[in-house]
């Protein structure tokens, strides 16, 4: 059961440009799973547009003697024989509060001698409220001796057990460095590392809503700081996104453990940081950081929308073969010299703002430098190979700047290479018609293919008057206030 905001209006049909649900406020209830003990607590969840609150079911004082205080001390002492002298029920494994269900007669728990009624003296755990003699009611019973007017009454109210910032948090479907997908349950952890804990809700379709709005809620945060960041910085070294996704580590045969990861594209970068940088200093620090041009943004699995997908589970018992237990979501960042990163995020819609704010910072990048140039060599002379937004390929003489040869982007009809360092790039001779074979080596041919691509791309992108819209609507939405 959850009550939330209003629901915000329908999206238009096909791929949106960007996938932003408008941030919500929800209340609803879920299970607190505890993964040592492997039992689950019954909590309330409330979010706002920056906050997750989880509550838990405590029972407190509400009027009488103590109702100033939640809480009161004790103190017993154990006798040589009989212990304390009192028996307690309930626990989770009862699906009750714990309580003293019984006092023995003159042991420490129990009044003391001179306890008669109407004396005034009781036992301390009556005083407390703690003894409920099996009373399975929200109201302890008063000391025999306590008048009725000072009746403590007790009730359940839910309290505040950890309010986590939205602000840079991340949340997480999946067991920590696990693969496989927790069912119906995921968790928030803070920027401070503050976690929610793992929370479990009673449907799928209820899971979806939640994971959704606190994922919106979290990229509306992100977009703000995104904001924050980008007045302190030149119009060439923009913030166009930036997000918490899991990376998998190692290679192909391996155990597959994810670490969550920082993902951020600015400027001419790509970086990868164990941590959201928080300041100017921060950007410097970074475990790694890529030239745009130079990496290629590959998607591992078809995109669709989650919430297409969870009315189509729900309604047509539907089951994606190629889903099962795993992480869904799935992109690579291929590298320089034949190197790649593997990240996966919780949502569909994740994966597609990743896969378009890729598009737009490598558009805005070309744009940017207008040509790179690489060393190159070809029979034992060095050359120099250009790859210009504006007059496509050329390749000339490092010494002498003789070019030798140059062709438009049009005229490039195919190519191949052999994996390590060699390329054969096939240009079409305009006069003759004729396919011209140009064969060159580099040391770092992945580069020099990805950056190609880039600059292809984005003369394709340039031409395409929707791209160049979005492009538009996207620079005043992150520079709005």
């Amino acid at each position: 059961m959850s009550a939330e905001g209003p629901f915000p209006p329908a999206a238009p049909r096909g791929r949106p440009g960007r996938l932003l649900v408008p941030a919500r406020t929800k209340t609803g209830t879920a299970l607190l799973h505890d993964e040592g003990s492997g039992h689950a607590y019954d909590i309330r969840l409330k979010l706002t547009k920056e906050v997750l609150t989880v509550q838990k079911q405590d029972v407190i004082c509400v009027s009488g003697s103590n109702h100033s205080a939640n809480h009161r001390t004790v103190t017993l002492r154990r006798q040589r024989v009989g212990g304390l002298g009192l028996s307690v029920k309930g626990g989770v494994e009862h699906g009750v509060p714990v309580v003293i269900s019984k006092i023995f007669k003159d042991h420490a728990g129990s009044p003391g001698p001179s306890s008669e009624p109407g004396s005034g003296t009781s036992s301390p755990l009556f005083d407390s409220g703690l003894h409920l003699n099996g009373n399975s009611s929200n109201t302890a019973p008063s000391s025999p001796s306590s008048p009725v007017s000072h009746e403590p009454k007790y009730e359940k109210r839910w309290l505040d057990a950890v309010s986590l910032p939205l602000s840079m948090a991340r949340v997480s479907r999946c067991r920590a460095g696990a693969e496989k997908v927790r069912s119906s349950a995921f968790e928030v952890q803070a920027l401070d590392g503050a976690s929610s804990g793992i929370l479990w809700f009673y449907t799928a379709q209820e899971s979806a809503d939640w994971l959704r709005a606190v994922s919106a809620n979290i990229s509306d945060l992100t977009l703000q700081n995104m904001k924050m960041a980008n007045k302190c910085c030149s119009p060439c070294d923009q913030v166009v996104h930036m997000g918490w996704v899991s990376e998998r580590l190692g290679g192909a045969g391996s155990s597959q453990t994810f670490r969550s990861k920082f993902l951020a594209l600015k400027g001419s970068s790509f970086y990868i940081f164990t941590s959201p940088p928080v300041s100017t200093l921060d950007w410097v620090r970074a475990e790694k950081t890529y030239n745009l041009c130079e990496v290629l943004f590959k998607v591992h699995k078809f995109w669709l929308p989650d919430d297409c997908w969870a009315q189509a589970s729900l309604c047509l018992g539907l089951q994606d073969p190629n889903r099962g237990d795993h992480r869904p979501f799935c992109f690579s960042v291929l590298v320089g010299h034949g190197r790649s990163h593997v990240f996966s995020v919780e949502l569909g819609s994740e994966l597609a703002a990743w896969e378009l704010s890729f598009q737009r910072a490598t558009f805005l990048d070309v744009q940017r430098t207008g040509s790179k140039t690489y060393v190159c060599s070809w029979q034992g002379d060095t050359l120099c190979f250009t790859v210009d937004f504006a007059l496509g390929f050329t390749c000339f003489d490092s010494k002498t700047k003789n070019v030798l040869w140059r062709f438009k982007f049009s005229q490039l009809k195919g190519s191949s290479d052999d994996g390590k360092a060699r390329v054969k790039l096939l240009f079409q001779n305009l006069d003759t018609k004729q396919i011209e074979m140009k064969e060159l080596e580099f040391q770092d041919l992945t580069s020099v293919l990805h950056c190609i691509h880039s600059f292809i791309a984005a003369r394709v992108a340039s031409v395409d008057p929707v791209f160049i819209d979005s492009q538009s609507i996207a620079r005043k939405y992150m520079h709005s206030s």
